[in-house]
């Protein structure tokens, strides 16, 4: 793991554990840290986490993902060669292949959110270009894209609630078949919260607006919390639909986590005085 700082790496969930054989997202290995309880155990500190739009199979169109696969002489042998190897190397050219087919969905609906479409057309030249150089460069420029992160955040935080407002239950499309909810950050980016889906909320605007800024929360319960100096009747009337409490998406693994939701409150209710 060491060789992986500074580094990106992908995941993948085994068979052991429920997989799918399959690649979910990447990262970069920002440090590898000892556990200050055990010992001889460490921490890997990611940062810059990415699950991709759709799973990546590990063997596609009859070839494997990863050359040292391809390379073994008997395929029978495969769960033998895997067994002790979690963290392996990847080559340069199959962690693009991978990625790039992990995002293969970036260039549906190009008018969603703020993308742009002449980013996305440079960025698909930029891929593919014939330079490996180039692809790399490209690749790191779509990890690293705000506004890129953002939507693919929004679409699995919004897939996850079935597109509808977890507080008003409201599900809104325009003409073109974009829906108006987005995806809330409980703990904001800036204060390292993490791209994934527990540490998200599908709300419609003014909600998500009224979220951002710690004037409503959520409880412990999931009920809704709503800070001292109250609410508009109108947007009260919109949480009182829910029943005060959250609408929760039907897998339990995409529920908010508490860790951030703690976070949340505990910033609510320092500036609500609530003890």
């Amino acid at each position: 793991m060491e060789a992986c700082v500074d580094d990106w790496i992908v995941f993948r969930q085994p068979r052991a554990a429920g997989g799918n054989l399959a690649y979910f997202a990447t990262a970069k290995i920002a440090a590898i840290v000892p556990d200050p309880m055990l010992d001889k155990h460490y921490y890997a500190i990611i940062e810059r986490y990415s699950p991709f739009e759709k799973p990546v199979p590990w063997l596609r169109e009859g070839r494997y993902s990863e050359r040292a696969l391809r390379d073994l002489e008997n395929v029978s042998q495969l769960g033998l060669y895997l067994r002790g190897k979690s963290v392996r190397p990847l080559e340069d050219g199959d962690f693009l292949s991978i990625v790039e087919a992990g995002f293969s969905n970036l260039w549906d609906s190009p008018g969603e959110g703020d993308l742009d479409r002449a980013e996305l057309d440079l960025l698909a030249s930029r891929l593919a270009a014939s330079s490996a150089a180039q692809r790399e460069r490209a690749i790191i420029s779509l990890l690293v894209n705000k506004k890129l992160r953002d939507r693919n955040f929004r679409r699995a935080v919004g897939a996850a609630y079935h597109w509808r407002c977890a507080i008003s239950g409201l599900s809104l499309k325009d003409r073109g078949g974009n829906y108006e909810v987005q995806g809330a950050h409980i703990v904001s980016v800036a204060e390292g919260g993490p791209d994934i889906v527990p540490n998200g909320i599908a709300l419609s605007g003014t909600l998500h607006w009224l979220f951002d800024r710690h004037l409503i929360s959520i409880g412990e319960d999931h009920g809704i919390l709503i800070g001292t100096q109250g609410l508009p009747t109108g947007l009260l009337a919109l949480i009182r639909s829910s029943g005060d409490r959250l609408s929760l998406p039907a897998n339990q693994q995409h529920w908010p986590a508490e860790q951030f939701l703690s976070r949340h409150r505990s910033r609510f209710r320092e500036i609500h005085r609530i003890g």
